[in-house]
């Protein structure tokens, strides 16, 4: 069901910063920094040769990146993104098998334009899943 790994996602709690560190300490290639509203942060991808690292801020009073952040002061590995080819089906299929999926239920766009949804870290060894429709 599932394909390629898509990113790793960490949360931090200053974007400008951690992008700085990639891309002059270790001399990777960042994205401008993304709004994303609806998910309630700002987003900054650093690309890998065989996938990407994605940078989370806060973004507004909600975000749920927030409570993690709490946490985890520092920041660190917010969750995994992985492929798949038909979201709607990966879902269907995944509560099927007794898998929780978080919010809705249904699909939002993601930072790539593309649809997504989000597993509950409990079914999945303590890690926030990702899934996005490529």
């Amino acid at each position: 069901m599932i394909g390629r790994l898509n990113h790793v996602a960490i949360a931090v709690p200053d974007l400008e910063a951690a992008t700085a560190m990639y891309r002059d300490t270790l001399g990777a290639k960042v994205s401008q920094p993304q709004p994303e509203p609806d998910h309630g942060v700002t987003v900054v991808f650093i690309e890998l040769p065989n996938t990407k690292v994605e940078l989370l801020e806060p973004l507004g009073e909600n975000s749920p990146i927030t409570a993690f952040l709490e946490r985890s002061p520092s920041g660190g590995i917010h969750h995994v993104c992985y492929e798949v080819e038909d979201i709607l089906a990966a879902r269907d299929q995944l509560q099927e098998k007794g898998a929780r999926v978080l919010g809705s239920g249904e699909p939002k766009i993601g930072a790539h334009g593309k649809p997504v949804l989000f597993l509950h870290p409990k079914d999945f060894n303590g890690t926030l899943v990702e899934l996005e429709q490529v």
